[in-house]
């Protein structure tokens, strides 16, 4: 799915490392970064959404830059986008974060947020 979602970023234009220590994908394009999670197949959805948001918020800089976005990729199917749908939109905005879904054939589809 990562790989799904780093042919997908590079289709938008963007320069994509998936072998970076900070996330699971860093990328970036005309000046702005983007930092992704991306999360696989689970048994306990929720609980991998959160200990992905998580690790995005660790990863935030202490100082607000507008260049830096972050994305936090699930599987496109109901468990998955439901538990990351129940993360408060307002606080998900306020921290700049995105979500995406990635189907099985490797389909991207923004479900809100902007990278």
């Amino acid at each position: 799915m990562a790989r799904d979602f780093a042919g997908w970023l590079s289709s938008q234009g963007w320069t994509v490392v998936t072998d970076s220590d900070v996330v699971d994908i860093v990328a970036e394009k005309d000046g702005r970064r983007l930092y992704a999670e991306v999360e696989g197949a689970s048994t306990v959805p929720g609980l991998d959404v959160d200990t992905a948001i998580g690790q995005l918020v660790r990863r935030m800089p202490s100082e607000a830059d507008q260049s830096v976005s972050f994305a936090l990729v699930v599987r496109d199917e109901p468990g998955s986008v439901d538990a990351a749908g129940r993360a408060p939109q307002r606080v998900l905005d306020l921290l700049g974060m995105a979500l995406y879904a990635v189907d099985e054939d490797g389909g991207v589809r923004q479900l809100f947020g902007r990278a």
